[in-house]
């Protein structure tokens, strides 16, 4: 969707999406601190400034505001000020301060935990390839396959967006090379057939006369190497389930990976900005993530979102985890700090400590969205 219509949707998707993982996020803090017997003043839906109240009665003031990204918890003498409550948050002991600071943290990373469970168990989208080049006299041109044709199995087999780490269409055609194999095709207007072809032979698939990459012909001759060369698609009512047991497995799995994708992804984050700040980040900023967002949800439906947002709630889970103020892991740092050297970490040096870091934090906003623009303006993703 293009247009002023499409713009407003992006930005309410992605308000909608990373709002809701925010909100999801401080409700971990909050939820904790009442649990630890910790005083709230204020659980916020939204930034400032302040909408309405929802609710006034008891201690801890429910509001809404009006910036929608997401939310926010006050807790009683949580900047460090003097107090006398018994129950500030100031005045707990370490381990429940760190609890209370790393729940937000647990919180995501249980939401990337349901929403890929969920999704494992109830309706995993089906993925395939969508044929870019169909080489002439190639048994996919015999079979009468054009391109923009896309393969949804092979003799029957499927797979979905979970089970791409251990095979897909290709290597399907890879594991039948010399064998007659029936594909399920569906065409560019969305017609189905069951399309049978004889894949090329091991010895046909040679080729001496090539050089690199190119002296292997593909057993289908969908393209000039037998590689995954094509784009995956999804499609309309195609989902596969599981028992209840192995989608958890699946999404613990999920969970797991994801997480690890990421911190190895902030890594090389690292590394390219130390070795060349000038070229555009492998990462994308607010801007970048709403395009995505909008792509997916237009492109590949409401259940490719959601696994989206799974992944997003775990990337939330790992840059608030970081050592680095005024994220979470940072306040955690901020008080192992001030256990151990005491008075002589005062208070004005830790509100500073988090004001550059969150000055810091905003630059580098801003300067990965700097070249997500650039991205969309040149047409590129």
């Amino acid at each position: 969707m293009t247009g002023p219509l499409g713009v407003v949707v992006t930005i309410v998707l992605f308000l909608v999406v990373l709002g809701s993982l925010v909100l999801i996020h401080e409700l971990g803090h909050f939820v904790m601190a009442r649990l630890a017997g910790i005083r709230v003043l204020e659980f916020g839906i939204g930034f400032p400034p302040r909408a309405r109240v929802l609710r006034s009665t008891g201690e801890t003031l429910y509001t809404l505001n009006w910036l929608p990204i997401g939310g926010f918890v006050k807790l009683e003498g949580e900047d460090g000020d003097a107090t006398d409550d018994p129950r500030s948050f100031g005045r707990a002991r370490l381990p429940v301060k760190v609890i209370i600071l790393v729940a937000g943290v647990a919180m995501n990373l249980i939401l990337s935990l349901v929403i890929f469970t969920s999704i494992a168990w109830l309706a995993a989208p089906v993925v395939g390839i969508t044929i870019p080049v169909v080489e002439p006299g190639s048994p996919a041109a015999a079979a009468g396959l054009k391109a923009n044709d896309s393969i949804v199995s092979v003799n029957g087999i499927r797979h979905d967006i979970f089970s791409l780490a251990t095979g897909d269409v290709i290597e399907d055609l890879r594991d039948r090379v010399g064998q007659t194999v029936t594909l399920q095709v569906v065409h560019p207007g969305g017609q189905r057939a069951e399309v049978p072809v004889t894949l090329r032979t091991a010895d046909q698939m040679k080729d001496p006369d090539g050089d690199g990459p190119l002296k292997a012909k593909g057993a289908l001759g969908i393209s000039v190497v037998d590689a995954k060369i094509g784009w995956p698609s999804f499609f309309p009512g195609d989902y596969l389930q599981r028992d209840l047991p192995t989608a958890i497995n699946v999404g613990t799995h999920e969970t797991v990976r994801w997480f690890g994708v990421i911190l190895a992804g902030l890594g090389d984050l690292v590394g390219q900005v130390a070795s060349n700040p000038t070229a555009a980040p492998p990462v994308a900023g607010p801007i970048g993530i709403a395009t995505q967002i909008a792509d997916i949800f237009f492109g590949a439906g409401i259940v490719m979102t959601l696994y989206v947002a799974g992944i997003l709630s775990a990337n939330l889970a790992l840059v608030n985890i970081l050592p680095f103020p005024p994220l979470d892991g940072g306040r955690v740092l901020m008080l192992v700090l001030k256990r151990i050297f005491g008075a002589r970490l005062s208070l004005r040096a830790e509100q500073l400590t988090y004001m550059v870091g969150f000055v810091f934090l905003f630059a580098f906003l801003i300067w990965v969205s700097g070249f997500d623009i650039l991205r969309i303006l040149s047409g590129g993703s």
